[in-house]
């Protein structure tokens, strides 16, 4: 969904940095929360991250989203990364040091952390007359691998050409956030790295990824990546036969019409049909009326069977 892009200035994507997992998915809906509000992102912006958001499209436990948060707030804040960006006097290159936010904070009783970012990142997020990366958070969603996700994100920012260029070994593992002392053995960083990185990759996203090793002597001292989309078949035989049998959607009752929007309301993905201002009782009023509207029920079909909506060819199912 558009409201779920991640964009990011190739110098980020490109940048030095060691962050867990919960804490990049922090950062990317940090992203996402400035698209979805419109307010964008500013050094003075508080942008909000709600426990249920994180749990809803990172497919976790309350639980988890709840200790996700809470742990951000001192872990987080500690982060810090590095990047390369030509000074704006001299446009000689510079090496620019920068913790990732300048203040957090979590409020308990609402299950909400504050996040106001750095002022040294914001243009790299917001900065998208040049060079940026855009994919979408659900090719991440899914990446329990830190490297897995730092890695897809340096292969997507070569998109256009599937490959990326011969990189350094030890310029990759600094862009992978690793310590010197880190998997020095080659054998180590591979088993417990690079591997499992790609299968991630193969098995979760949208891509296919190959390396190739280059070597200085006895000594790999160089990788290169290709890449290409996955074939996809789309699976439109169920939507394709309900849009042609009108009569199946019709039969949705006035009850299971007031039932299904109370729940579509609190569907993050609904969030592009919101007003904005309107409660969520007032937003499921509004829903009810659009699936009286077999263009609209169609349109909104997808987002039915997410919250449990399963029509077959016989009668209308509801589960929940």
């Amino acid at each position: 969904m558009k409201s779920d892009l991640v964009v990011k200035d190739n110098i980020l994507v490109n940048a030095s940095y060691n962050l867990e997992v919960t804490e990049q998915r922090l950062i990317l809906l940090s992203i996402i929360r400035a698209r979805e509000t419109g307010q964008g992102i500013t050094s003075d912006s508080k942008l909000e991250i709600h426990a249920s958001d994180y749990a809803t499209r990172f497919d976790v436990s309350r639980e988890a989203a709840y200790s996700a948060l809470k742990n951000a707030v001192h872990n987080l804040f500690e982060r810090k990364f590095s990047f390369k960006d030509n000074h704006k006097d001299t446009n000689k290159e510079i090496v620019v040091k920068s913790r990732w936010v300048s203040r957090i904070a979590y409020i308990d009783d609402l299950a909400i952390l504050e996040v106001t970012f750095a002022p040294d990142v914001v243009p790299l997020i917001t900065r998208l007359e040049k060079h940026f990366t855009s994919y979408q958070l659900k090719q991440v969603a899914q990446l329990t691998s830190k490297y897995a996700i730092r890695l897809y994100e340096l292969l997507i920012s070569w998109k256009e050409v599937g490959k990326t260029p011969v990189i350094d070994l030890a310029d990759f593992r600094e862009q992978l956030g690793l310590e010197i002392n880190e998997y020095q053995k080659m054998i180590n960083f591979k088993n417990r790295v690079l591997e499992p990185a790609i299968k991630q990759i193969n098995h979760l996203t949208d891509i296919t990824v190959e390396y190739e090793q280059f070597k200085k002597g006895r000594s790999i001292s160089a990788l290169s990546f290709t890449f290409k989309p996955k074939k996809v078949n789309t699976p439109v035989t169920e939507i394709k036969n309900a849009h042609n049998n009108f009569d199946l959607f019709s039969r949705m009752t006035d009850s299971q019409r007031h039932l299904f929007a109370n729940k579509l309301s609190e569907l993050p993905d609904m969030g592009k049909y919101s007003q904005g201002t309107e409660s969520f009782q007032q937003f499921a009023v509004r829903i009810a009326a659009m699936l009286q509207d077999p263009e609209r029920f169609k349109e909104l079909y997808p987002y039915l069977k997410k919250v449990g909506y399963m029509p077959s060819n016989q009668k209308d199912t509801v589960n929940g």
